[in-house]
């Protein structure tokens, strides 16, 4: 049981692929809430195996900020965010 918990927390938030191209969006509780961090990568078969890179060329330029745009709509979608009255009493 305790390695499903662990597989569990291990799992990425979302996943938004385009062809090679792909962004790992992964959620943390943290003290403050919950934080989100992203991971790019870019796919790519050496012989029968497949690989991922961090290095990218001029021509995944456009895709990476359609997904940078993407995982920026998904991450604000999913965040939990504080009702206007509460948000104003805080403030105050």
């Amino acid at each position: 049981m305790k390695n499903d918990m662990k597989s569990e927390k291990n799992r990425p938030a979302h996943e938004i692929r385009y062809g090679g191209i792909k962004a790992v969006i992964w959620r943390n509780q943290t003290s403050n809430g919950t934080m989100f961090n992203v991971t790019l990568a870019r796919l790519y078969k050496d012989g029968e195996d497949w690989k991922e890179s961090s290095g990218f060329n001029t021509e995944d330029l456009p895709i990476i900020a359609k997904l940078a745009y993407d995982v920026h709509s998904w991450i604000h979608a999913h965040t939990e965010r504080k009702p206007a009255a509460e948000t104003e009493s805080t403030a105050a």
